[in-house]
């Protein structure tokens, strides 16, 4: 028979013992070791590893009787943010908000925690980057003031965890997670190990309190984010916060979401006042769109739930040197080459001695396939100096022997192209049935990228 031995767990953070003690190291509480029994030869659990969210050992059972209810959303004044959370923030939820430096992370969580404390929830904003003093000119700046904002200025992890257990705050904000440090670990801040207890404690908090929490992260030259790639792990939503310091507009994506899907995106307007979210963003990227120029075409490009129009131009014009160029911007440059390939084999231009220049306006990033016929169409109609029509929209993926490919999810497409008055949607053939227009839209289905240049530039 297998022996069995006598255990302590701590009921806050799990940390196991063979004795009873009265203060836990792992989380440092005092009075939560109980009392269990243990077959000899299991395996011990690491300090911060628990079960379950309340660090008590559960049971195994089948998972017909597991019990499932509805996680409690709060729900922010900017929908873009809880379209991308999911639907709001859940309670006890450790999310990490990674993006470059100046890009706006600190102004988009200063805003939010003011939203928040205004409907009566109590928000830690914790800086280790700046002084209280230095948050305070900036709340200012956006015209933030609430008696439920706390504001504090600390980087020792401990002082943090006393400071939220004496506090007991709804929503905690710590930007950034590279400058906390834990004073056991000797590593410097923003090391590996550092990074990881670190979250690990912070996650603990947030699972055993309830706690909402928001992490900053720190991103490296590749756009990543830095430490350790358990940090991302570890976390209940990933998102990251884009855009360029030249423009103006800023996006929100989810890259890992336990509570929501990974394909949604928020659209926000940097201002002097702090960030405003963009409620259309098509008629925004297409505002300034010139009419009659040749290279110049409008894809619907899905990004998560949501169409959005953009215009994308194309430059060709021929070359001074040897080897042409290649330049884009918002899309794949491979991609481009894959499809002035194609245009070279299987229409004929020839674009071997034509430098090209593609954009996708407003600074977007784009990488669906199914932009590839727009981007075509493009680099035909500068080519050939040859404008479309400014009531076309372009819908397709090419393949390398040129024909034109289905794409998902076009019928919100179509509907969010005539909300903006476009009147002839090019698309796949194979995407015509099974249902209907919008009334004054007229659907052209092409088969082939030569099909779709004579329907664009010569019919």
């Amino acid at each position: 028979m297998a022996k069995r031995k006598i255990k302590f767990i701590c009921q806050e953070c799990g940390y196991e013992s063979p004795k009873w003690m009265g203060k836990c190291p792992g989380c440092g509480v005092w009075n939560k070791m109980v009392e269990e029994t243990e077959t000899v030869g299991t395996g011990r659990r690491g300090a911060f590893a628990h079960s379950s969210n309340t660090g008590i050992a559960a049971k195994a059972m089948p998972i017909t009787k597991v019990e499932t209810m509805n996680e409690p959303r709060i729900q922010t004044e900017l929908k873009e943010l809880n379209r991308v959370l999911g639907g709001g923030v859940v309670k006890g939820s450790l999310v990490l908000i990674g993006g470059d430096p100046g890009i706006g992370k600190s102004t988009l969580l200063l805003q939010v925690s003011f939203q928040l404390a205004k409907i009566g929830h109590t928000v830690l904003y914790i800086s280790g980057e700046e002084s209280m003093k230095q948050t305070k000119l900036r709340a200012e700046r956006l015209n933030i003031t609430s008696e439920n904002l706390l504001v504090y200025s600390e980087t020792n992890l401990e002082e943090i965890s006393r400071t939220i257990e004496n506090l007991s705050p709804d929503f905690v904000i710590v930007d950034s997670i590279q400058t906390v440090f834990h004073p056991d670990v000797t590593s410097a801040p923003g090391s590996v190990s550092q990074v990881r207890e670190s979250t690990a404690e912070l996650m603990r908090i947030a699972k055993t309190k309830g706690i909402a929490i928001f992490i900053v992260g720190h991103v490296t030259k590749e756009g990543s984010i830095a430490g350790p790639r358990i940090l991302e792990h570890m976390v209940d939503t990933v998102l990251y916060f884009e855009g360029e310091r030249h423009h103006t507009y800023r996006i929100l994506r989810a890259v890992k979401n336990r509570f929501g899907s990974t394909n949604e995106m928020g659209i926000f307007e940097m201002k002097e006042k702090g960030l405003e979210e963009v409620a259309n963003p098509s008629e925004i990227f297409l505002e300034e769109r010139s009419q009659g120029a040749s290279g110049s075409t409008v894809v619907a490009s899905m990004e998560g739930t949501r169409p959005v129009l953009v215009e994308i131009q194309a430059l060709i014009s021929p070359t001074s040197f040897g080897n042409p160029r290649r330049t884009a911007t918002g899309v794949d440059s491979n991609r481009v080459n894959l499809l002035m390939a194609v245009l070279e084999k299987r229409v004929g231009l020839l674009l071997q001695n034509q430098d090209a220049y593609l954009k996708v306006a407003g600074g977007v990033k784009l990488d669906e396939p199914a932009i590839d016929l727009a981007v075509a169409v493009s680099i035909a109609s500068s080519f050939r100096d040859k404008p479309t029509r400014a009531t076309d929209c372009i819908i397709g993926e090419v393949g390398l022997t040129g024909e034109v490919r289905r794409v998902s999810r076009i019928e919100q497409r179509v509907q969010e192209a005539a909300k903006l008055g476009f009147e002839r949607i090019i698309l796949p053939e194979n995407n015509l049935g099974g249902w209907k227009a919008p009334e004054g839209i007229t659907l052209i289905g092409v088969s082939t990228i030569g099909q779709t240049l004579k329907v664009t530039l010569e019919g």
